[in-house]
């Protein structure tokens, strides 16, 4: 094989390799092509996709605005609970001293 052969040789085999690679290019490009009802799902599912992001952001804000009502809500509690304990206590120190004055006014020992 003398020195044109092989040029001859080697452009046909580079030729046939780039139409191989083109070929292959395009066969891949027809195949992995969207296709316009393709596109339409698409659409439609990222609008729904928006949509319950939407439902979902109002959800967890009506979440937050009731939790922070019911820890309000809680804290009020907490504080009548804690003036009504203190109140009790001293009804019971009032009714303890009342016991006490009766006891010393009928004379009793206790």
């Amino acid at each position: 094989m003398n020195r044109t052969e092989f040029i001859i040789a080697t452009a046909i085999i580079l030729f046939a390799a780039f139409m191989l690679g083109w070929f292959a290019s395009w066969l891949v490009h027809r195949l992995s092509r969207v296709t316009r009802a393709e596109m339409g799902e698409l659409e439609s599912m990222a609008q729904q996709l928006h949509e319950a992001e939407e439902q979902r952001d109002r959800a967890v804000d009506a979440l937050e605005t009731r939790e922070a009502d019911l820890v309000a809500r809680l804290s009020r509690t907490e504080a009548e609970l804690r003036a009504r304990q203190a109140q009790l206590r001293e009804s019971l120190t009032e009714v303890e001293e009342l016991r006490d004055y009766i006891d010393r006014k009928l004379g009793r020992k206790g």
